[in-house]
């Protein structure tokens, strides 16, 4: 086991989300909005093209920003923020959706789904579903390449893309890859049943010192998902789908000192058990939400890195 980064020890006690015993959903959005309010010394990456759209879809209209590399055609990618389904938006993510479209040289669609509590699930699903049927009838508008559309997200917004990348599987469009970046993938028992709990140990060993706690994760997940039982559909938690066969090549990644990082890790594997694909990668030393960690740790940079060179490899079908 590694010990944390110390440069993410450093900037732990600057990170939102503290005591998740009095959370709401309003405190949680205004968290978010603060910590990227408080990057706003750091110059943003800077892709050829940013420009906030609407999407015209049978689920009604949805927002969205894309953000083109210059160099087009590209392959495109649909990202869906984190945030417990509760919270995050296209600002709070703004900066690491750039970054993925430099590092990634993408087309990369972000889009603004309903939260929970005032849309609980599926909705948040439901519209990341339809943008991504939007996106593949509009390939040509967005200078994307028709051959090369996948998904992708983190978090929250990771299951949203291991749950769309399976509607996908069963009626279209069809995807040339996922990207989930510590995604939640089995919400049974949304963090309460020390039984569900005890097959992700990290659940416990992860549960609080390290930013996203359990506590935190229960929070979350009730609101997203008010009928227990509607956790065990598949769109829920994409782990508990009847088979994962027939699925694009994902490249799954965690965090070492992540609540989620066991069924993360558990997802990567029913994946590769069934044929899928997989690149997995466990950050050492990393927390959830590494990702956006890059300005503050050099390590966190790399990890990013490379897991975004794999995932290239695969959206582009170079390698």
């Amino acid at each position: 086991m590694a010990s944390l980064d110390p440069d993410i020890a450093r900037i732990l006690p600057l990170l939102p989300l503290k005591n998740a015993a009095n959370l709401t959903p309003s405190r949680a959005r205004e968290d978010l909005v603060a910590l990227a309010d408080s990057r706003k010394g750091v110059p943003l990456p800077q892709p050829a093209a940013v420009e906030d759209i609407k999407l015209s879809t049978p689920a009604g209209d949805i927002l969205a920003r894309i953000y083109r590399p210059a160099k087009m055609p590209a392959a495109t990618l649909m990202y869906f923020h984190g945030g417990g389904w509760v919270a995050g938006d296209l600002y709070t993510h703004d900066r690491l959706a750039r970054t993925l479209a430099i590092d990634l040289e993408a087309v990369v669609v972000s889009v603004h789904y309903r939260r929970p509590p005032e849309a609980p699930f599926p909705c948040a699903f439901e519209d990341c579903r339809a943008a991504t049927q939007w996106a593949a009838k509009n390939i040509g508008l967005l200078g994307g390449d028709a051959g090369k559309l996948g998904v992708a997200g983190d978090s929250a917004g990771g299951n949203l893309a291991a749950a769309v990348a399976l509607a996908c599987r069963e009626s279209g469009p069809p995807l040339a890859a996922q990207l989930l970046i510590y995604p939640a993938t089995d919400l049974v028992g949304r963090y309460q049943s020390e039984t569900e709990n005890a097959s992700y140990p990290s659940r416990t060993t992860n549960a609080q010192g390290y930013f996203l706690t359990t506590e935190a994760m229960r929070f979350f997940a009730s609101h997203y998902i008010p009928k227990a039982e509607a956790a065990f559909d598949f769109r829920a938690s994409p782990l508990r789908a009847a088979k994962l066969d027939g699925l694009p090549a994902a490249a799954v990644c965690t965090a070492e000192f992540d609540p989620l990082r066991d069924e993360g890790e558990a997802y990567a594997k029913a994946l590769k058990q069934a044929g899928v694909r997989v690149a997995y990668c466990c950050a050492p030393g990393m927390i959830h939400g590494y990702f956006g960690m890059g300005a503050a740790s050099p390590a966190a940079d790399e990890a990013r890195r490379r897991v975004c060179s794999e995932f290239k490899g695969m959206l582009d079908g170079t390698h």
